[in-house]
């Protein structure tokens, strides 16, 4: 049965290098398997930072160790970075999913990237990054999986955008501020119920120069179920996913062929 591990970091600020090792030594510890999914934190590689001159992706360095760990893990890889084309005068919270090559030999590629749609107003994000306006899906283990970057969670009409291109799986990562963190907890575990569908939330913990951050992440059950949740400190929760589980559910209480609007 193929595992997501939701990798829960205290992320060093603004220090890309530093979040690389933390990376890898929480899955070393972790020892995901081939065909598994790995999931980063929004901005894994430097913390919620408006600083796009200094955190940008400029040598896609950061999309170049997420397709190195693909590749070396055999794992999907789905991490959030910075990214800003030289011409652009905001950047992009962009979700970027890396893969290990189709066949032995080949170069790990991405599979998919997504565009944060909902920058974060009351945190000041659209002053330094746009948002996106397509949603996405990509496979895993048979799946079909819709990613979301933090905020997003709150806007319940992009996850039924995903449920109508075939979406099974959520996956969301973040920087939830503490001060909300019930908000959370309410939201992700409403998403799943709602769509019926697996949702794996991935929050940071620890501190920047503005915020705290509660961690909690949390792997929400198409029924609603609580597979695994984390408390405040850093870890990985490995959580195997029932491919058949959503199928079976939607099959007996098709509750999501009703939608009407």
């Amino acid at each position: 049965m193929p595992h997501a591990h939701l990798c829960q970091l205290d992320l060093v600020w603004e220090d890309r290098h530093a979040n690389f090792r933390a990376v890898e030594e929480a899955l070393d510890a972790a020892d995901p398997h081939p065909g598994d999914l790995i999931v980063l934190p929004e901005l894994f590689d430097s913390g919620f930072s408006l600083n796009v001159d200094r955190t940008r992706d400029k040598d896609r360095e950061t999309l170049g160790f997420l397709l190195r760990l693909a590749d070396d893990l055999g794992c999907t890889v789905h991490g959030s970075r910075t990214v800003r084309d030289c011409d652009c005068t905001h950047a992009e919270n962009r979700a970027s999913v890396t893969a290990p090559g189709e066949h032995a030999g080949a170069e790990p590629r991405v599979l998919c990237e997504y565009a944060k749609i909902h920058p974060f107003t009351y945190g000041r994000e659209p002053e330094a990054f746009v948002g996106g306006n397509t949603v996405t899906t990509y496979p895993w283990a048979g799946l079909t999986v819709c990613p979301a970057v933090c905020y997003d969670l709150r806007f319940p009409e992009l996850f039924r955008r995903g449920l109508a291109m075939g979406a099974e799986v959520f996956v969301i990562g973040a920087n939830w501020p503490a001060a909300r963190q019930h908000h959370w907890r309410a939201l992700a575990i409403a998403r799943a119920i709602e769509n019926q569908a697996f949702v794996l939330a991935v929050n940071r913990v620890g501190q920047d120069p503005h915020l705290a951050y509660a961690g909690g992440s949390i792997a929400v059950g198409p029924k609603g179920e609580i597979l695994a949740e984390g408390d405040d400190r850093a870890r990985v929760l490995s959580v195997p996913i029932d491919v058949e589980t959503v199928r079976a559910w939607r099959s007996e209480f098709p509750a999501w062929r009703d939608g009407r609007l």
